[in-house]
């Protein structure tokens, strides 16, 4: 009862913290560390895919070093590409799975099970979000159910971040074309 109810008061928090935010990097650095603080594990990271090159790159993270996070390109394809297509990915060792595009990098970082759950906005999947651990961990329905609450809001927060951003470019626009025109 008590994780579910740490789990609870993490949405209330992060989604009144996100709705007074129209800041993308702020909106995905609060769910990294929220997500990481109320699971009590090593680390977190939000993905963003880039289009162009198929890669996952980091928005956001947390608890993980400098070294881990450039240990190269993170491929959509190849690294734990299940979790992108078809859903959550829970992998309890890493050292032990072929999904990992970078084994030897999470055994020095001292990751033991990964948690990958897409980030989907509009039916597209536009990241994925992934939760880091030190032992093996079993991660639970619940576990699951909440970091894959976290990324959907943060998902949502991002593309409404997008198109806020958009619109006051277009406003701009607007206004330098009306500004530049003969009276």
């Amino acid at each position: 009862m008590n994780k579910q109810l740490i789990n609870y008061e993490t949405l209330i928090k992060i989604t009144k913290d996100m709705s007074m935010s129209r800041d993308p990097e702020k909106v995905v650095l609060l769910t990294v560390e929220s997500i990481k603080t109320a699971l009590d594990i090593k680390g977190c990271a939000l993905f963003l895919v880039n289009p162009k090159s198929d890669e996952l790159e980091v928005a956001a993270s947390c608890g993980l070093s400098k070294e881990y996070l450039n240990k190269g390109p993170v491929s959509s394809l190849k690294s734990i590409a299940q979790s992108l297509q078809e859903g959550p990915v829970a992998i309890y060792d890493v050292a032990d799975d072929p999904r990992i595009q970078y084994p030897q990098a999470a055994k020095n970082e001292g990751i033991t099970s990964i948690l990958s759950v897409p980030i989907v906005v509009s039916g597209n999947t536009i990241g994925a979000m992934r939760v880091y651990t030190s032992q093996k961990w079993e991660f639970t329905l619940e576990d699951v159910n909440f970091v894959q609450a976290l990324a959907q809001m943060a998902g949502m927060l991002i593309d409404m971040c997008r198109l806020y951003e958009g619109q006051n470019e277009m406003i701009d626009v607007l206004g330098k074309m009306k500004d530049a025109r003969p009276m």
